[in-house]
């Protein structure tokens, strides 16, 4: 179910998707990097400001990963070579120096395994780092007023409750799109990768296998979502879909029926945590 009024954040979604693997001609005055380090993959985002202030995808690619368990760094050295690599190659394409970045972590890990996201950058070459986690993160591409944000990644949930644009409430369980790929790649016996791809290209197939995991996500985005003293309490607010687990066609409706509320998705939903880690960059 899509949401009306999100217009400048569906622009920014769409300009950012618009620019995989596909620089603009100048390099950028102001560049701006959001490192998002995804359990199956990471994506590095380069924006530019322009003169009327308003922030500028210039660069957006990806690179498998799998560096990452449920959030936390498990092959540092993996890690520090996927994010070299983007640097490097965003580096040459725009033809500037990249010597500050942002990135993000789960909410609620520990801040050992939260800091290791940032030392995973130092090593791949930037020497300013800025740590945001990734529903806050999130919230910078989509401004929800007063809504619940739900980022499904590849190895965990996060939401947050947003009251007046504030955040009133922040949480995080296991789970997500790496456990979804597993479920499909068990039931059809074939490889994750490939049970991915029928996910992105045969969704259809996917939807009925995926349903019990579409289930088990949404129940515990109602465990987080226990009914609270205000301004903590979210059972009036809608949820809004981030993240690529969930990028699967009607997902949403199956959380809305399962949960009974109203339930948003937005285009190109795998951008919208990368897009404002760049936004909480220095």
């Amino acid at each position: 179910m899509a949401g009306g009024g999100w217009d400048a954040a569906h622009a920014l979604l769409a300009a950012a998707a618009a620019r995989r693997d596909d620089p603009v001609t100048t390099p950028p005055a102001r560049p701006r990097v959001g490192v998002d380090l995804g359990t199956a993959s990471c994506v590095l985002v380069v924006l530019d400001r322009d003169d009327d202030g308003e922030d500028r995808p210039v660069w957006v690619a990806s690179a498998g990963s799998g560096a990452l368990h449920d959030g936390v760094v498990v092959d540092f050295a993996r890690a520090v070579a996927t994010v070299r690599g983007l640097r490097e190659r965003a580096q040459e394409a725009l033809g500037v120096e990249l010597p500050r970045a942002a990135t993000a972590y789960p909410p609620c890990i520990p801040v050992a395994d939260a800091r290791a996201c940032t030392y995973v950058c130092e090593a791949a070459g930037f020497d300013e780092v800025a740590l945001v986690d990734e529903v806050s993160a999130a919230q910078r591409t989509l401004g929800v007023t007063d809504g619940v944000l739900v980022d499904v990644g590849g190895g965990s949930t996060g939401v947050g409750v947003f009251r007046g644009g504030e955040l009133v409430r922040l949480d995080d369980r296991p789970g997500g799109g790496h456990h979804l790929d597993l479920v499909l790649a068990g039931a059809l016996g074939i490889g994750l990768e490939d049970a991915e791809r029928v996910k992105r290209e045969r969704p259809a197939e996917a939807l009925p296998i995926l349903t019990p995991g579409l289930h088990r996500i949404a129940e515990s985005v109602r465990a987080m979502l226990e009914p609270l003293e205000e301004p903590a309490d979210a059972t009036d607010l809608p949820l809004h879909l981030a993240g690529g687990a969930l990028m699967l066609p009607l997902a949403g409706d199956v959380l809305a029926t399962y949960l009974h509320r109203t339930v948003v998705t937005h285009p190109h939903a795998l951008l919208i945590t990368p897009l404002g880690i760049a936004r909480s960059a220095p």
